[in-house]
């Protein structure tokens, strides 16, 4: 097992995910540590043998909430503890085996290089990935780059990814919004508009099938209405901000030639 991080930990929302969370964890485990699994209520059981894990191993603590709340609460209670604890960044990956966790070292040692930036992951899909997904991430992307503007966020939705503690844990905590699948999108534009640089990385996705374990928890209409909505949202915010938003990108770019003279 890896020396454990005293600054970046992994950190994994998980939801009824079934057998298959046992080899996430363990490649989590493998790559870094400490890894941190918040059990957002989950009912198959895999809670108990997560906390089973977790008592013969230092490395691993498992964080159990009441209920069911969704992926961004998940995270939102990582954060906390997280941010109490001392740690400055958490990986997030999801539980359910598509996330490549050989990865985690590489995210980890550009995070520490950077650690004013967020690290996202840009996924890179194989012939088995699902059309329709593929499609929607598309359009969800085009509109968080005209939301930041286009200020290099390479993915909205791929939820591997490096973030700072603090930032994010303010930004969720002062948001109502931002507690399901909603999460990843929003996270990243509210980080971008606080200034936050983004740094993308290309990263494998594995689309589990039900016979090698694999659960979705993704519903399309659900939560491309909840997304739908979410992107209203964030075109409001970014409506008030653009004066400042200008200013921000106009700056940058004309820093480097003041800097010269």
């Amino acid at each position: 097992m890896p020396e454990l991080s005293r600054t970046h930990l992994v950190l994994i929302p998980s939801y009824n995910p079934g057998p298959i969370v046992y080899e996430t964890i363990a490649m989590a485990r493998h790559y870094w540590g400490p890894v941190w699994v918040v059990v957002d209520g989950s009912t198959d059981g895999t809670c108990e043998g997560l906390q089973a894990l977790a008592a013969a191993d230092p490395g691993l603590r498992v964080i159990a909430l009441a209920g069911n709340q969704g992926k961004g609460a998940a995270v939102l209670a990582g954060l906390v503890f997280a941010e109490a604890a001392g740690y400055t960044h958490v990986l997030t990956m999801d539980s359910d085996g598509q996330h490549p966790a050989a990865l985690i070292p590489i995210f980890m040692k550009t995070s520490q290089a950077h650690p004013e930036a967020m690290v996202l992951g840009v996924p890179v899909f194989d012939a088995g990935a699902p059309r329709l997904r593929v499609y929607g991430r598309r359009i969800s992307n085009r509109w968080v780059n005209f939301e930041t503007p286009w200020a290099g966020i390479g993915d909205s939705l791929f939820g591997f990814r490096v973030y700072p503690v603090s930032p994010l844990r303010t930004i969720m905590s002062s948001q109502r919004g931002m507690r399901r699948f909603d999460f990843d999108a929003e996270a990243v534009v509210r980080m971008s508009w606080q200034g936050v640089p983004a740094i993308n990385v290309p990263a494998t996705v594995r689309y589990v099938t039900p016979g090698e374990g694999g659960v979705s928890h993704f519903h399309y209409l659900r939560d491309n209405v909840l997304l739908t909505r979410m992107h209203i949202r964030l075109f409001l915010g970014f409506l008030v901000r653009l004066p400042a938003l200008i200013k921000r990108h106009y700056g940058a770019r004309i820093r480097p030639k003041d800097s010269e003279t």
